[in-house]
């Protein structure tokens, strides 16, 4: 064996080495097994219902990576850890821990109210508005709602007293839920793995019928008897073909909690925008500036 052919052999053995001994090889992911679909709309539906129903008031610690697209349409990436409070089946608080500062970043919301603090880099802005303004998530960087949706707890109350504003359709090994509106537009579709009636994506549209959001999960846990939540979550943000912001949380030490009161109190009452450069009020879709 000439020197050239010994040397070549070396240099890939030795690569093979570094490849396996640091961690580099790509984790090889099984394909989804096939199983049969649900029968119909209402059989589905009513298993998402028992799962939301079966969930519990948890908290947990994670990290997050956010790219987002500042005013001058620059794309930013921020990691930071961020702690998670749920209490179910809609008060969600969340804080992100950025440059020093615990709550540079902060989503909630209640049964009545939503809101979105963003102290980073050259944003200081306030951004709130009421629950059940179907446009709100379009606007925001961050929605509070996809983030509750995205954590096992899809919104299918619709479903209750307007099960034919769902239909139901099998698309690979998916079932897949269409929500339309009363007008017959696409509001939302639910992509559930069949065999184990999980969400694995939600995609949110716009009046218009494109889809504006899009959540994928996946690395579900189970929490508690009949509710699993998946530790990870990616977020993506349609403003246009070009555009695009993210938001991937990587969730551990999710632990079950009883709220008290006040610490209910606490973490899903909104709280007055003191010290923002900007206050923002939503409705309609629509994001008007607050003059104080």
């Amino acid at each position: 064996m000439s020197y050239r052919q010994i040397k070549n052999r070396l240099t890939i053995c030795l690569a093979l080495a570094v490849l396996v001994l640091g961690g580099c090889v790509a984790k090889v992911r099984e394909p989804l097994r096939i199983c049969p679909g649900k029968e119909s709309t209402a059989e589905v539906l009513s298993a998402l219902r028992v799962r939301s129903q079966n969930a519990v008031s948890l908290r947990a610690n994670g990290n997050c990576v956010l790219r987002y697209h500042n005013e001058g349409g620059k794309l930013k990436k921020n990691r930071f850890p961020v702690k998670l409070w749920l209490n179910p089946p809609d008060e969600i608080y969340m804080q992100g821990d950025v440059a020093f500062d615990p709550k540079a970043i902060i989503l909630g919301l209640n049964e009545q109210e939503f809101w979105l603090t963003i102290r980073l880099n050259d944003i200081s802005s306030y951004w709130w508005g009421k629950c059940g303004d179907e446009n709100y998530s379009e606007v925001l960087t961050i929605s509070p709602e996809v983030v509750l949706e995205s954590l096992g707890i899809p919104n299918i109350s619709a479903g209750d007293s307007y099960a034919e504003n769902w239909s139901l359709s099998e698309e690979g090994v998916f079932d897949v839920l269409t929500l339309r509106n009363d007008d017959g537009h696409v509001v939302q579709k639910l992509y559930i793995y069949c065999c184990d009636c999980l969400v694995r994506k939600i995609e949110f549209f716009d009046i218009y019928g494109q889809v504006t959001v899009i959540a994928e999960m996946g690395e579900y846990e189970q929490i508690s008897d009949g509710f699993y939540m998946p530790a990870e979550v990616n977020i993506i943000r349609l403003e246009s073909e070009d555009v695009q912001d993210s938001l991937k949380i990587t969730l551990r030490s999710i632990r079950t909690v009883d709220f008290t009161e006040n610490q209910r109190n606490r973490l899903f009452t909104r709280p007055e925008p003191r010290g923002f450069r900007h206050v923002y009020k939503i409705s309609g879709g629509d994001i008007v500036e607050i003059v104080r």
